[in-house]
């Protein structure tokens, strides 16, 4: 793991890591670290979020932090559970509903019109480049399923590098609460009520949980590992745990998996960055290739009719 002697452990003990937990100096490293594996930058402020987020492993090994971190430049599957235990992974279903309210009211509209004419496939493929705990793909599938009529295939990719939340998504499970987050023409066409032990949850349905597959992708890794162009990606809120230079390389490795006519979504509080020349604005934080083609004109748009969900099991609402 080491990369230059900037990285090396310092060969006189820091006291003031026994005193203070994560001393200035060990927190540096861990810097470094973090920003090789995962591209995240933490700033000074942050040093007492990753002390508090460390700790219980620590105990858990009965290592101190200069320990640890020697572990952790020889042991792969620890460095891969310290990015779990650093990333935050706050998000909702269908967060961020203007760019929601952009999908289907313009996007779908110009995808079926030109699946009608024969000028694409009736294949569209998403990518959630940041899927958390899978509220986000899970809400697309929704989307997806209440708009396109049967015959459309519809392949979602979603991943993480936090293979913690990627459990969590795989298992589809969530707090009955988060209900309300969810529009009531989806809830209870694709969302099922949890009994007996699950009591107090919901699942996503079937239906919807068909169309995932999840995968954990590091999007700070030279050789991302993601085959195919995609029509639709969505890389919300991750982009502003990036410093400048990491920022530009992700938003490239994303453009170069985006079909010419294709849209990315970024967060709301995240804006293009670095790859300006190669993209232009179509909505409230979503870009196309600059050179995308016009979208198909208003009144050759399609409308299709809401599906149904699975009603096998109860549904929530």
């Amino acid at each position: 793991m080491r990369t230059d002697g900037s990285s090396e452990l310092p060969t006189q003990p820091d006291v003031s890591s026994r005193r203070s937990g994560l001393s200035a100096r060990d927190f540096q490293l861990f810097q470094q670290l973090i920003h090789r594996e995962a591209g995240i930058h933490l700033v000074e402020s942050k040093r007492v979020l990753v002390e508090g987020r460390l700790s219980r492993r620590l105990r858990e090994l009965g290592l101190d932090f200069r320990a640890y971190y020697a572990l952790l430049e020889t042991d792969e599957a620890e460095r891969v559970r310290l990015v779990d235990a650093i990333s935050t992974n706050e998000t909702h279903f269908f967060r961020e509903p203007r760019q929601f309210e952009f999908l289907e009211s313009r996007v779908f509209p110009e995808w079926l019109a030109r699946g009608e004419q024969g000028q694409m496939s009736r294949r569209v493929r998403v990518w959630s480049a940041a899927c958390s705990t899978g509220e986000e793909p899970y809400s697309v599938a929704m989307s997806f399923l209440a708009h396109f009529p049967p015959g459309w295939e519809i392949e979602i990719l979603a991943t993480d590098i936090s293979t913690r939340v990627l459990d969590r998504a795989r298992a589809a499970l969530y707090a009955l609460e988060k209900a309300k987050e969810i529009p009531a023409r989806y809830l209870k066409p694709f969302m099922l009520k949890g009994t007996g032990e699950q009591e107090g949850w919901m699942k996503a349905g079937p239906e919807i949980r068909s169309l995932v597959r999840f995968g954990r992708v590091n999007l700070n890794d030279d050789a991302l590992a993601v085959p195919g162009q995609f029509d639709l990606i969505l890389c919300r809120n991750v982009l502003i745990y990036f410093d400048a230079p990491s920022k530009a390389r992700v938003v490239e490795r994303l453009l170069e998996r985006l079909d010419v006519r294709g849209y990315l979504f970024l967060g709301h509080a995240e804006a293009m960055i670095g790859a300006s020349t190669r993209t232009r604005s179509v909505g409230p934080t979503i870009y196309t290739h600059a050179a995308m083609p016009p979208r198909v004109p208003d009144a050759a748009r399609v409308a299709a009719g809401p599906r149904q969900g699975n009603d096998a099991e109860e549904p929530v609402g």
